[in-house]
């Protein structure tokens, strides 16, 4: 189950980090919404991966899931969803501005 949780993130990442280094806004706030999943999962999956434990009552310390990777990806979420909002919005205001999507703003010339 490790593994297949490592390579989820690793997939994440890579997707994310290759989008980003696009020429084109769009697909950068993509990557930066991966990369973002990416982080969630990977917070996420430091509190132990158990399957039928409490979350918090019960059995004793080590039965029970680690609450502050849920805490730290809860805040994530929502840091996450104001950086992607942030971003639409500069690259829609590049768009209206500069008549192109390129992040440099130089559209097709080279």
């Amino acid at each position: 189950m490790e593994i297949l949780a490592s390579l989820v993130v690793a997939v994440l990442f890579a997707g994310g980090v290759y989008l980003v280094l696009r020429a084109r806004t769009f697909p950068v706030a993509i990557g930066l919404a991966l990369l973002s999943y990416g982080v969630n999962l990977f917070l996420f999956f430091t509190g132990r991966l158990m399957t039928g434990a409490p979350p918090l009552a019960g059995g004793g310390p080590a039965a029970t899931a680690d609450p502050l990777p849920q805490a730290l990806v809860l805040t994530a979420i929502v840091i996450g969803f104001g950086m992607t909002a942030f971003v639409v919005a500069l690259a829609l205001r590049a768009r209206g501005e500069l008549g192109n999507d390129h992040v440099d703003g130089r559209g097709g010339e080279r």
